[in-house]
């Protein structure tokens, strides 16, 4: 159990309110990933700047990398130093047992992700354990995110290009939507319709119109993964239609790097990394920005 029960149930309470205006106000929350300090930092100064709510987020390598109670105490405290409404997401959690210890640190968003994690993953099985982290969830009020299948992609550069018929093989259905969500009780579904992790070479294409199917059949909240490279004017309609969170990842990576490449090749006799990250942190932010902006969350904090 978290050390501070109370704090976590109240923090997550604030979160599942957060998405009742969010589909209410028809604006999503950015879900931002966070590999460490800095791209922390540029989607705090970036929340700031646009009053917007965010979400941070960490997938199982960050999580190895940083540590949960780690996560949750450098999110409480920038919370605070800058005054922002600012939630933390467990991203495709591998196992029951990682997402629990998600709710267990106080993290206010867990997404499960069995079929991530194990693709020969049977509909009992993904159901069976979604189940069992629904019910964990209870302790502390987190909201739980799942869907019934894998979809393709990874948060890198993919130089290949996009083959839509295989993607459209993986593609969320009305139908099985409302089974997947009525069967688990989950807060949030993860739709698929064309969106995939990671940057590709040509723009990615979403189905807006199995979008509205989709949420005509089920009446819990929605979320689209792999947001980044894809063209703007379908998150603008994906929010009206009533998506409420939306995951960016690739984007805030690929400004990250290439940013501080260019910086490190312009400054070759500094050895202090640490003085050489506004750069960065700024390329980072404006993505951000960018981002919240096309979320239409902007002004809608709450803090």
């Amino acid at each position: 159990m978290t050390a501070d029960y109370a704090k976590a149930k109240k923090d997550c309470a604030a979160a599942r309110e957060a998405f009742e205006r969010a589909r209410k106000g028809h604006y999503a929350l950015g879900a931002f990933n966070l590999d460490n300090q800095e791209t922390l930092k540029a989607v705090v100064q970036a929340a700031k700047r646009k009053n917007a709510p965010v979400l941070v987020e960490v997938s199982h390598g960050e999580v190895e990398a940083l540590g949960l109670d780690n996560v949750r105490d450098m999110v409480d405290n920038y919370k605070a130093d800058y005054g922002v409404e600012m939630y933390v997401n467990l991203d495709h959690s591998p196992s029951v047992e990682a997402a629990i210890a998600g709710i267990a640190a106080g993290f206010e968003c867990i997404h499960i992700d069995i079929s991530q994690a194990n693709h020969d993953a049977t509909d009992e099985e993904i159901i069976a354990d979604t189940k069992q982290v629904v019910k964990a969830a209870k302790m502390t009020g987190a909201m739980v995110e799942a869907e019934p299948h894998y979809f393709g992609g990874s948060s890198n550069f993919h130089p290949e290009k996009i083959d839509y018929e295989e993607i459209k093989k993986t593609f969320s259905t009305p139908e099985g939507s409302k089974e997947f969500v009525e069967a688990t009780g989950i807060d949030t579904f993860a739709a698929a319709i064309g969106n995939l992790h990671g940057k590709y070479q040509v723009p990615k294409r979403l189905d807006l119109d199995l979008l509205r199917e989709i949420r005509a059949a089920i009446g819990c909240n929605i979320s689209l993964h792999g947001g980044s490279d894809t063209p703007g004017h379908y998150f603008v309609e994906a929010v009206k239609i009533g998506v409420t969170k939306v995951n960016i990842n690739s984007d805030m990576r690929y400004a990250y790097r290439e940013t501080l490449e260019k910086v490190l090749q312009e400054n070759k006799t500094e050895y202090a990394v640490v003085k050489l990250m506004d750069e960065v942190i700024a390329a980072v932010q404006k993505v951000v920005e960018s981002k919240i902006d096309t979320f239409n969350s902007a002004g809608k904090a709450r803090v």
